[in-house]
């Protein structure tokens, strides 16, 4: 089952501010209003995992940002109930990410997009993530908070593709390279 990373970078890699807007990445120009290939990446999802925090804060976008309705499992030890009138299924989902993801499978869902800042690195620790798209934007930010964190081990991943947008945003592809078994 691919667990997939979609998301965008300041040039030194933060995916939004300290206090955690994303104002920088919501001013950019976009004369052909184009959504840069997402609702092309949602056709081949099944489902959204994402952290609390991401929830909450697509919740302040006033509009569900997600083309396509996909449901929606957010990890979360301190959310106890949801907000009434979500346009999507949504679930509160906790415990370890290889028992979630495979009790998701177990019911179908087997493309995953990962969200979140704590919550993408959380799968790479445990080694959940198959594919990452990152979209660079060009502007650094100075601080914020890091797409990367530390793990406890190297992970590779090969190089797939990279388009370029607007001539200003530089979208790649990666793939996690499976390791040798000995």
């Amino acid at each position: 089952m691919p667990n997939t990373v979609y998301i965008a970078t300041s040039l030194d890699g933060y995916i939004a501010r300290e206090d955690g807007t994303i104002d920088w990445l919501m001013e950019l120009p976009n004369p052909d209003k184009s959504d840069y290939g997402f609702s092309e990446f949602l056709e081949r999802m099944d489902g959204i995992v994402m952290g609390r925090k991401s929830f909450e804060g697509v919740l302040e976008f006033g509009q569900w940002p997600y083309v396509k309705p996909l449901p929606v499992f957010v990890l979360s030890n301190s959310l106890s109930e949801l907000p009434h009138g979500l346009p999507v299924k949504v679930e509160i989902v906790k415990g370890e990410l290889k028992k979630i993801i495979q009790a998701l499978a177990d019911r179908g869902i087997r493309n995953l997009y990962i969200d979140g800042g704590k919550t993408i690195q959380s799968f790479l620790k445990e080694d959940l993530i198959d594919e990452m798209i990152i979209t660079k934007i060009p502007i650094l930010l100075g601080s914020g908070i890091p797409l990367f964190g530390a793990t406890n081990m190297e992970l590779e991943f090969e190089h797939l593709e990279t388009k370029v947008y607007n001539n200003m945003l530089v979208r790649s592809k990666y793939m996690r390279k499976q390791k040798l078994k000995d």
